[in-house]
């Protein structure tokens, strides 16, 4: 899934494009996280860029905090934070992105993976398996198998009497 990101200079300010024009991101039918409440930080990266790598701000620190945010309720937010809780600090989900040169790709990536990131969260566990008894058939199955398996051993162990 693709999102349309664009950043504008403004005053030699990075100003997003998505509050600019008051997009949100769409997680699924019934989430959409306002792009107010997405928090962007830039700086230099390590990664591909060559000679510019030193003067772009390319690397890419988006910041959704949980907690705090006005678009899911409080049983999905515990259950965002249950699920990413290794990831989350303070209850903010930070998703770092230096991949690539450019800083409109990275925040590509950052929309794309924070995204991803919400919808594994917020999907149910899975149902809890119904315990079921053995069929008889089956158990008979597994005590004949055992027999044969036995009986194979046994003859295995058996040792040539010295009578013969």
């Amino acid at each position: 899934m693709r999102w349309l990101i664009g950043i504008t200079h403004l005053k030699n300010e990075h100003i997003d494009f998505l509050s600019l024009i008051g997009m949100n991101l769409t997680i699924n039918s019934r989430l959409v996280i306002p792009a107010k409440e997405l928090k962007w930080r830039f700086s230099r990266g390590s990664g591909p860029g060559g000679q510019s790598v030193n003067k772009t701000s390319c690397r890419v620190e988006l910041v959704f905090d949980i907690k705090h945010s006005s678009a899911m309720g409080p049983f999905h937010k515990q259950r965002l934070l249950e699920k990413l809780k290794s990831r989350c600090v303070n209850g903010c989900l930070n998703i770092v992105v230096a991949e690539e040169r450019s800083q409109y790709q990275n925040r590509q990536l950052a929309l794309a993976r924070l995204a991803d990131l919400l919808q594994e969260g917020l999907k149910p566990p899975p149902k809890p398996r119904k315990t079921t008894k053995p069929t008889r058939a089956s158990q008979k199955r597994r005590t004949t198998a055992k027999k044969h398996r036995s009986a194979l051993k046994q003859k295995r162990q058996s040792k040539p009497s010295t009578e013969d």
